[in-house]
């Protein structure tokens, strides 16, 4: 699977962030931004038209709020709850918020035929990505194979990842696998990021950047009228160093790639998205998948699914579906990319 829910900061860049092509009257317009340290990652928000630093605070609050509630790694969270309960057939009362993220869980398992999973916590912590390879101090993120997991435990817990184990029952959910870990990374920023997005609407603010450690959304577009220009990271690039960008109005981009979180052994790259079909990382010849879509949620799941799928069936299934596209790197720095890319989202490669 995708990132962990709480990944490390200097891990989790994966979308260069530019503003090009701003008019000297736009870069007089009024803005505000801040950071704050949530999930592990530092979160940004900037807003154009406004110097009300109240709706960023409102910001950070829901990030919080959202992060007791879905986070895995919060002792008392609902889904930390959850997995204390599984097996036992108890049924736990949880938010709106859980049930909802929960349900579109199920609803890409399903649409990604298993390939996007968020019960795979217990076969994520056996390759522990995130505080190895935070951890190492070698060229090229060098480590013994002494980290690698066994062969054993592997199967053994990949024979747990399985969606249908989630129970949801009115407002209650249960995880009917004792040996099953629910661990939402791969969908809760893009949650969070929409959320943050519609409460940011609602109070009239209509021009700005959401950015959930790499996980970009924009509201509206610019308050001159003009696109944002998103630079997309290059695989094992330099820290902003993009192969390109997209020119796009009040869309998501969040973008899945090998370089995030990784470490080698014996030259064998070993990185983070997991693949449900073997419980290893996949090798599938991707480097990166992007989406760009309406929904920050639908762009994280998405990423994750379409690259445990592989550049053709990952292609297929964005094709499938409205108002989404994809931009695939390969391990030889081939980009493809849906149909709608050059028609309905600009993309331009450098």
């Amino acid at each position: 699977m995708r990132k962990k829910f709480l990944p490390v900061f200097l891990c989790c860049i994966l979308i260069g962030l530019t503003l090009s092509g701003c008019t000297a009257s736009a870069k007089r317009q009024s803005k505000i931004s801040d950071s704050g340290f949530y999930f592990h990652t530092i979160i940004t928000i900037t807003l154009y038209d406004t110097t009300d630093s109240g709706y960023i605070e409102e910001c950070f609050r829901l990030a919080e709020h959202y992060e007791k509630l879905l986070s895995n790694t919060v002792a008392d969270s609902e889904i930390s709850q959850i997995n204390a309960l599984a097996g036992t057939g108890t049924y736990l009362e949880v938010s709106s918020e859980t049930l909802e993220v929960l349900q579109a869980a199920i609803d890409y398992g399903k649409l990604s035929d298993g390939r996007f999973d968020v019960t795979i916590g217990n076969l994520s912590a056996l390759w522990d990505f995130s505080n190895i390879s935070a951890n190492l101090q070698t060229d090229n993120n060098e480590a013994d194979a002494s980290i690698l997991p066994n062969a054993d435990d592997i199967a053994a817990a990949l024979s747990h990842v399985d969606y249908n184990s989630i129970d949801i029952r009115d407002n209650t959910v249960a995880l009917l696998d004792a040996d099953a870990s629910i661990d939402l990374g791969g969908i809760a920023k893009g949650y969070i990021a929409d959320k943050m997005k519609t409460y940011l609407n609602g109070q009239g603010i209509t021009s700005g950047i959401i950015n959930l450690g790499g996980n970009i959304l924009t509201l509206g577009p610019k308050s001159d009228g003009s696109d944002y220009a998103i630079g997309i990271q290059k695989p094992f690039g330099e820290s902003g160093e993009t192969i390109g960008a997209c020119y796009v109005a009040d869309r998501s981009i969040v973008t899945s790639g090998v370089y995030e979180r990784y470490y080698r052994v014996d030259g064998t790259l070993y990185h983070h998205i997991l693949d449900t079909a073997t419980g290893y990382p996949c090798d599938n010849n991707l480097y990166e998948v992007t989406i760009i879509s309406s929904s920050s949620m639908a762009g994280d799941a998405l990423s994750t699914a379409c690259f445990s799928l592989g550049l053709e069936n990952g292609l297929s299934l964005i094709e499938s579906l409205d108002e989404t596209e994809a931009i695939f790197v390969t391990s030889d720095n081939q980009i493809y990319t849906s149909s709608g890319i050059g028609d309905t989202v600009r993309f331009v490669r450098e």
